[in-house]
Formats: structure tokens, C-alpha cells, sequence
């Protein structure tokens, strides 16, 4: 989402006053139509003064209402859950409502975990000044528990038509009192806490508790799980794994021939998590979206060969070791041939019919597509820029979203960018002073996604692939002139040998350009700050997300075409950087969240739009990178464009011309090489 408030990335230190004033115009402000998105008035007039989410629903606010029983006496009521103990790492369990005199539309049941151990709901203090944030502010808000998932119970169409009864009391043989039932599926993950389900009345305003069922445990909370991969440098000879677990002590990565690393181990607290005004109105990351994440494992293999495929596991005798998975290592910097995919905006979404506290609709869709093109092994890497899970202070979420990614991410580099919803948050050094990562301020990301960065809390990096250089930057964090980061983005470009690589991909999450309108789609700051550096070091291509569809431009500068492709007869794109004169851009942000319309027909360097959900397929030579968009869902590719740059004999040094061309007279193979090139144009 891109509703945000933006501070000078020049002022760092701007005062408390002036961003509390603007916090609480932007807070009290009723006149926004966005602010009342899905809510009865009731909710809309307790949280519109309070704005810690970029998405507000009435699910989401249950986490601060009061959490009490019905006044219902009725002593068939039950609930079954099936199976009901030692719970598999995922599993879809039944849950069965039975005992129900009169089934109700707003009946529904939610799936719980403890927020603080507790499963006395009398702990909760009740200062209700601390719940101002996004609950009802005349009500003891639900605090010791958090609601994961929920469905009505009409999701069984055999419930409110009480299709299943059974008779509780016969009399002369007849039977006077019958109650019905129903169930639902809720497919659960191994989140290493308890859970439980409960069932309400009342739906998502005014709930109240009918019955709950008794807790149920995984079958091993420490369970290691999660495995993700990154690269730590450009060579192609060492990979990072990550992965989670319910246990600090150390773990190894076992892969190869008999290769063993130890793990080194991290978490994070309640404690690194941030909210407004010095924990005055706690945010969801401080508070009712709190969960427990374990421990984070790390361990680095070494002694690995670019291109190459090993297998791996990951755990301990104690605690249990991973299934055994197959990952491939990317080319080394400085080689030829890269296949990779990118794309940004992804998120999650429920793999059964409930609600949740943020869904992307187009995540699973996108996932799915994304697992079989790297199934198919032709795929080096995957680069996701920006806004990942959208947990947003939910803190369980991450563990959806990295379950979701495991497929891809255990199979090839996953590699970052910060989005706005990992990071973004008032007084916490962000540029734009939004409350869009629900105070997780970057926290889990960079613990659970560990790149090479420069340290904590400056997550940009380069790292370079076969002829690919990639920077990649921190949109979130200070990017203007004479910035720590702008500095980095100037010597990082500057640096790069490009004749090793001759391609320069920048990457960051909130784009230059956009045909889609809104206040904050663009930073027209940004724009002017950065841009400058883009054309200066000679860019091809420049991708970002934040917008949420599929855009590519001209090749642009200062909002005007400076080159345009040419087009074949099937509509594909060919840009010729041999002369070079702007970086080509695009939007890729489609990979999951809502799609956002196109809302702007002018803009001519706008060449090609699609709100689709899918992704970008990359392939690059020293020759040509080329670039296809894919409908996740067809899996057709619905735009292709390729950048091609003349290379001379001069641009290669002897080693390179000797492992492309096997040690045969290199003037001469380097000429035959170019024709064929133009045989295939």
C-alpha cells in the first residue's frame, strides 16, 4: 500500500513536535474515503484517530476487542478438532461444531495462540488508554490471545441449513430438542506455540466466546524449519542458509561430500519492536500482534562450485533434522549466462477459506508458477524487491510467508530488497514516517533474510552474477545527496569492471515512474536525487515495485524518452545500449498484493502496461539481458523485451576471451560471434 506521510531524508532529526502534529492530523483526519474501507461505523469512529496499520478490516481490529463469554447456557455445546494433538509441521485439521440450537450467520471460529503464555484472559491489564490504537476505546481490548485465522461457519453450507441434526432429548419416544452441526478446515502450520479454537457469536464486532476446544501442540516444536538460501558474495562458492527453529542451542548444515557448518544463532524480542509517542499507543509488533518467533539458524556452506547443484539438510539429533533438499549455486561473476527471476510486492495468502489480518490474493498463484519454473532447474536466483510477507506487525505472518516461499527458496539464492512494510515507521530513522511496517522497523526482516549488507540497519548491497552487476538499495532509508547510501550507490557503480560485467541492474522498492496515480506512488525527491546517479553511471535497466502491476518505459531521463526499441512483428522489444543513452525502467510490483489500475493515459514514455498478477523471467549474456513478463496464471508471457550492447574485442581481457572461446584465436572467433548474434536479431 502506498498511503504514507513523508519526512525529509535531509533532517533526520526532525523535532518530535512537528511529527506528532502531523501524525495526529493525519490520524484525526476524517475526510479520507480510504480510512473506512470494510468497517461498520462503529469501528470506523474507534480507529480512525489511530492509524498503525496501512490496512484496516473488522478481523483486524478484533485484536483489540474484549474477549467474553456469551450468556449461553447451553450445555450440548461443543467443539472437536481432528486431530487434536501432536500436530504435524503442516497439517489440515477439522474442526467440528456440534450442540448449536439455532446456527447463526456471525457464528464463527478462530484459530488462536497465546500472546504472553497466558490463557487467562483476566491478566490482560486494563489501562484501556494503551488500546487506543486501533480497537473500540470503551472496551478492554483482547490482548493475551491472537486470533491467527477465522472463518464463518457458513463456509459449511450444511450449517445454517442444520442439514446435520441430532436428537439431545427424546420424550414418548419422539424427540423435543435437536442440535445441529458443522465443519470447517483450517490448514495450520507448526508455529512452535500452542493453539486453540475457539468459537464465537457475534461476528468480528461484537464477539463472544460459546466454547473453546483444549489446546493443541505440535508434534515437535523444534522442528527446524523454513530452510532459505542467499548469496553472500559474488563468486558462486558459498551460500547462506537460514531457517527456524523452537531451539537457541546450535545446529549444522549438513551438504556435499560430508560437509558439516555449525549454525550461529539469532532471535529478536517485543523489545526491538517500536511504537508511537515513547509506547504511549503500543503498535501491533509491540503488542497484540506479537508472536514468539524462536530462533533464527544461520550457517554459511563453503567450498562450493559456481553453477553447480549439491544436496543439504539442516537440524540436529536433538531436535530432528530437515527432509533433504537439492540447491544449485548461481554463476560466479564475471561468466557468461544467468537465468534468474524477480519480482516484488508478494505477501501471502490463506491455503484454506479464511480470513487473516493481511491477504494478497495473487501470492499462491504467483508461488505456484514460481515452483515450477525453478523445479525445472533453469533458474539461478530469484530477487524479491521489496514488501515480502506484509506481516506488518503481525509477527506469526513471517512464519506463513517463509512456509510459502520454502518451495523456491530452498532450491535457489533468494535474494532481498527492504520495502516500505518491512521497515517504515515513525521516529525510527525511516525516511518516510508512516506506520506501514506495524513497528517491526525492519527487525524481522533483516534477521530472518540476512544479505550482504554493509550493517545492521543498512540494507543495501551490490553482488554480481555471470555478466550481471546488481545494486541494490534501501528506498526506505536516507537516499539523498551526500547520504551515507548515496555515497555507496555512487562508489559502488563506479567501481564496477565492465568488461568483467557489462550489465548494471539497479534495484529498489518505490519506483521513478508510474502511471498510476496517487500522492505517494511517486517521490518526486527520490526522483531528483537518484536519477541523476542512474544516467551518470550508465544503468540498463532499473526495476522496483511498491505499485502493484507491470509497467516498462522508454528508455528515460527527467520523464522524457531519450531512446525508443524497436519492435518485431510479435511485439518484443529491442533496446540498443551500444550507444547508450538512458536507463530502460519498470514496475514489477504484481507478484501478490491487490492489483492497482492504471489510472494515467499520458504518459507517453509508458510502453507497455499490464495489471496482472505474475513475475519477470531474466536471462543475460554478455551480449543481451533479456526480460519476459509471465501471467502467473496462464503462464503465457504477455510482454518480452531484451537490451542488447555491442561488445568490441578491446572490452575483453584475455582470460574472458580464452573461456569463451576454448583458447581458439580470439580475434576471429570474436567476429564470427557477433555475426551470429545479428542472425538471430
Amino acid at each position: 500500500m502506498r498511503m504514507s506521510l513523508k519526512g525529509s531524508p535531509h533532517n533526520s532529526s526532525c523535532s518530535w513536535v512537528f511529527k506528532t502534529s502531523i501524525l495526529l492530523i493525519f490520524f484525526l483526519s476524517s475526510s479520507s474515503p480510504c480510512f473506512s474501507w470494510f468497517l461498520p461505523p462503529s469501528i470506523v469512529n474507534s480507529t480512525k484517530q489511530h492509524r498503525h496499520h496501512t490496512f484496516i478490516s473488522d478481523f483486524r481490529v478484533l485484536t483489540r476487542r474484549i474477549l467474553s463469554e456469551c450468556p449461553d447456557p447451553n450445555p450440548f455445546l461443543q467443539i472437536n478438532v481432528t486431530p487434536n494433538s501432536n500436530l504435524a509441521d503442516e497439517e489440515n485439521v477439522t474442526v467440528t461444531v456440534s450442540g448449536v440450537f439455532v446456527p447463526q450467520k456471525d457464528d464463527w471460529v478462530a484459530m488462536i495462540t497465546p500472546v504472553k503464555n497466558s490463557n487467562d484472559v483476566s491478566k490482560c491489564p486494563a489501562n484501556e488508554l494503551l488500546y487506543a490504537e486501533t480497537g473500540d476505546l470503551s472496551k478492554l481490548p483482547l490482548l493475551c490471545h491472537y486470533p491467527v485465522k477465522a472463518q464463518y461457519m457458513s463456509n459449511d453450507p450444511d450449517y445454517l441449513n442444520c442439514t446435520k441434526k441430532e436428537c439431545k432429548k427424546y420424550k414418548h419416544g419422539k424427540c423435543v430438542k435437536s442440535t445441529c452441526s458443522g465443519s470447517l478446515r483450517f490448514h495450520v502450520i507448526n508455529i512452535r506455540t500452542d493453539i486453540e479454537f475457539v468459537f464465537f457469536a457475534g461476528g468480528f464486532e461484537t464477539p463472544c466466546v460459546l466454547t473453546r476446544s483444549n489446546p493443541l501442540n505440535f508434534a515437535n516444536a523444534n522442528q527446524p524449519l523454513y530452510g532459505h538460501l542467499s548469496s553472500i558474495d559474488s563468486t558462486g562458492t558459498s551460500m547462506r542458509l537460514t531457517w527456524v527453529s523452537g531451539d537457541k542451542a546450535p545446529q549444522q548444515v549438513q551438504y556435499g561430500d560430508g560437509k558439516i557448518q555449525i549454525s550461529q544463532v539469532t532471535t529478536f524480542s517485543q523489545d526491538d519492536m517500536k511504537s508511537l509517542l515513547d509506547s504511549a499507543v503500543p503498535s501491533p509488533a509491540k503488542d497484540f500482534g506479537w508472536h514468539d518467533p524462536g530462533f533464527i539458524h544461520s550457517a554459511v556452506m563453503t567450498g562450493l562450485w559456481p553453477s553447480s547443484s549439491f544436496f543439504y539438510r539442516y537440524g540436529s539429533d536433538s531436535v530432528g533434522w530437515s527432509d533433504q533438499f537439492q540447491f544449485k549455486t548461481p554463476p560466479a561473476g564475471g561468466s557468461d549466462e544467468l537465468n534468474f527471476l524477480v519480482y516484488a510486492d508478494m505477501g501471502k495468502a490463506p491455503l484454506d477459506a479464511s480470513v487473516e489480518h493481511y491477504i494478497q490474493p495473487g501470492s499462491l498463484e504467483v508461488i505456484g508458477a514460481l515452483t515450477d519454473e525453478v523445479n525445472s532447474g533453469n533458474f539461478d536466483s530469484i530477487f524479491h524487491i521489496g514488501d515480502l510477507s506484509y506481516a506488518t506487525g503481525f509477527l506469526v505472518e513471517w512464519d506463513f510467508f517463509l512456509q510459502l516461499i520454502s518451495p523456491v527458496a530452498s532450491q535457489v539464492s533468494y535474494m532481498t530488497a527492504v520495502g516500505n512494510h518491512e521497515r517504515d515507521y515513525p521516529d525510527s530513522g525511516s525516511v518516510y514516517i508512516t506506520t506501514d511496517s506495524g513497528g517491526e522497523c525492519g527487525v524481522p526482516y533483516e534477521t530472518y533474510f540476512p544479505m550482504p549488507i554493509q550493517a545492521k540497519d543498512k540494507p543495501w548491497y551490490s553482488i554480481e552474477q555471470a555478466s550481471v552487476h546488481f545494486t541494490i538499495i534501501s528506498t526506505e532509508h536516507d537516499w539523498s545527496e551526500n547520504s551515507e547510501q548515496y555515497e555507496w550507490m555512487r562508489n559502488d557503480m563506479a567501481s564496477i569492471d565492465r568488461s568483467k560485467t557489462p550489465w548494471l541492474i539497479f534495484m529498489g522498492h518505490r519506483p521513478m515512474y508510474t502511471s498510476t496515480d496517487g500522492i505517494f506512488s511517486v517521490d518526486k525527491k527520490f526522483v531528483e536525487a537518484v536519477e541523476p546517479l542512474l544516467l551518470e553511471k550508465k544503468v540498463d535497466l532499473a526495476l522496483f515495485g511498491h505499485v502493484h502491476n507491470y509497467e516498462r518505459s522508454c528508455a528515460i531521463y527527467d520523464g522524457k524518452c531519450k531512446a525508443m526499441p524497436t519492435t518485431d512483428e510479435n511485439g518484443g522489444a529491442t533496446y540498443d545500449n551500444s550507444n547508450y543513452s538512458a536507463p530502460v525502467q519498470a514496475v514489477i510490483g504484481m507478484a501478490g498484493f491487490t492489483l492497482d489500475n492504471f489510472t494515467n493515459d499520458e504518459n507517453s514514455w509508458s510502453l507497455r502496461r499490464i495489471s496482472k498478477f505474475g513475475y519477470v523471467r531474466g536471462h543475460a549474456t554478455r551480449e543481451e539481458i533479456s526480460f519476459e513478463f509471465v501471467n502467473a496464471a496462464t503462464m503465457e508471457v504477455e510482454d518480452r523485451f531484451r537490451i542488447l550492447k555491442k561488445q568490441s574485442a578491446e572490452s575483453l581481457d584475455v582470460s574472458q576471451i580464452m573461456t569463451r572461446f576454448g583458447g581458439i584465436a580470439a580475434d576471429h572467433e570474436v567476429e564470427k560471434d557477433t555475426d551470429t548474434d545479428r542472425s538471430e536479431l
